[in-house]
């Protein structure tokens, strides 16, 4: 029996699938493909304890070191900051964090708007346009190739390594591009190595802790995991919204009305259609319980952001689109809330308490995303954008059904979004 979490059909709508998991309790047990299991979480409570709780190792290479494999993924790839465990992980991200706090992307602020504005201009040339591949790709990837100091002429070749990282179902895929991508930045930085500038990579280059610094396969997988992780998620994420936006007539007049709300939708967006289905691989390094359920040592977990962030014990009406749930207050639940087996859900309509922001797209505890403030501000000025130069923009297509999404189980993202773009 296939799984259902492999299928075209989930990648996409993965959310009567995940609802009807957490209608069974918040953690569940599914048989994956090659005959084992996996524990899935989909409460929101029990996600989020899951995401800060060290008895859940991400540390890939210790999981598998005895266990036979076919893959040949470059360690670069498999061996990123996200597949370590603190004190490791910790000194990576000391290390790394400089360029992504607050006030480093406040100063980016101008460039990325001029980068959408830039886009925006191309468009309007057009009338017409798939907003996925002349925008929301385009926009992250510019971002965070100028942060890294990548030659304009790569970025195209950067940008499909990325992509076919994340091939549903297309091993070989994936492998390949993983050695492409890392061949290309260890090429790279051995280039800047030679001639530093004041790019983020020149940077990692030069960091230093003390006496600690960055060996160069820490500084290849680094590089690699920010040209990756800061593009992709960030195209979901406008791609996700500005479907949103479509097929909400009101809402898109009320955000051209008031701006001041913008920061508020990015929230509502990541929460609404988070760009992050299935958080990435962890395994148990000792038995626990977790949602009612028993969780042995050597059990690979995987968290449900997507599915987390529209658990009705935590949101009201957690399918709708709601800007003001973001404005309200009130304290986080813990783990032992009515959301298991034997304990009755509450009532439809009498759901959930909203709390502001709340969502898990970002994760949270120690591998909390490092870019999230760089991803709030690309989109923050990328619906903007968009709103503004648009306001008569509308769906090509003559259903929504007619869409294509990516072919992946990690990720929700469009594949593209056709619209004609009046001025």
């Amino acid at each position: 029996m296939n799984n259902p979490m492999d299928s075209a059909e989930f990648s996409r709508d993965p959310y009567p699938l995940l609802a009807a998991l957490r209608s069974r309790g918040p953690v569940q047990q599914v048989r994956t493909d090659n005959g084992r299991t996996t524990w899935v979480v989909t409460g929101w409570a029990e996600a989020r304890a899951a995401l800060a709780d060290a008895r859940l190792s991400k540390d890939t290479a210790r999981y598998f070191a005895d266990r036979p494999s076919n893959r040949r993924l470059a360690s670069a790839v498999s061996r990123t900051m996200l597949a370590t465990d603190p004190p490791h992980h910790g000194r990576l991200r000391k290390l790394a964090m400089k360029a992504f706090t607050p006030a480093a992307v406040a100063r980016l602020e101008p460039r990325i708007r001029a980068i959408a504005e830039e886009l925006a201009d191309a468009l309007a040339a057009r009338g017409s346009a798939d907003l996925v591949e002349d925008f929301a790709e385009p926009l992250p990837i510019a971002v965070i190739s100028e942060m890294l100091g990548l030659p304009e002429q790569d970025r195209a070749a950067v940008r499909r390594w990325s992509h076919d990282l994340f091939a549903a179902g297309a091993p070989d895929t994936v492998d390949r591009a993983s050695h492409d991508l890392s061949d290309y930045m260890t090429r790279l930085i051995a280039a800047r190595r030679e001639d530093l500038g004041d790019d983020v990579l020149s940077g990692l280059i030069a960091a230093r802790d003390e006496a600690d610094r960055l060996s160069e396969a820490e500084l290849v997988s680094l590089a690699v995991l920010l040209v990756v992780a800061g593009h992709e998620t960030t195209t979901h994420l406008i791609g996700n919204g500005m479907l949103a936006l479509l097929r909400d007539d009101a809402l898109r007049a009320r955000l051209r009305a008031e701006p001041a709300l913008l920061p508020a939708a990015v929230e509502e967006f990541l929460r609404h259609d988070a760009p992050i289905t299935l958080a990435t691989f962890r395994f148990a390094v000792e038995p626990f319980d977790l949602g009612g359920a028993r969780i042995d040592a050597g059990d690979v977990v995987l968290v449900s952001p997507g599915a987390a962030n529209r658990d009705p014990a935590r949101f009201v009406a957690p399918d709708e689109v709601r800007l003001d749930r973001h404005r309200r207050a009130g304290p986080v639940d813990p783990p032992g809330r009515p959301n298991r087996p034997g304990c009755p859900r509450p009532p439809e309509g009498h759901e959930g308490t909203d709390r502001p922001a709340g969502h898990l797209s970002f994760g949270h505890g120690p591998h909390h995303c490092l870019g999230a403030p760089l991803a709030r501000v690309e989109a923050r000025i990328a619906f903007e954008v968009l709103l503004t130069r648009f306001p008569g923009m509308r769906p090509a297509v003559d259903s929504w059904d007619a869409l294509v999404w990516r072919h992946t189980r990690l990720m929700h993202g469009l594949a593209g979004l056709p619209v004609v773009l009046a001025p």
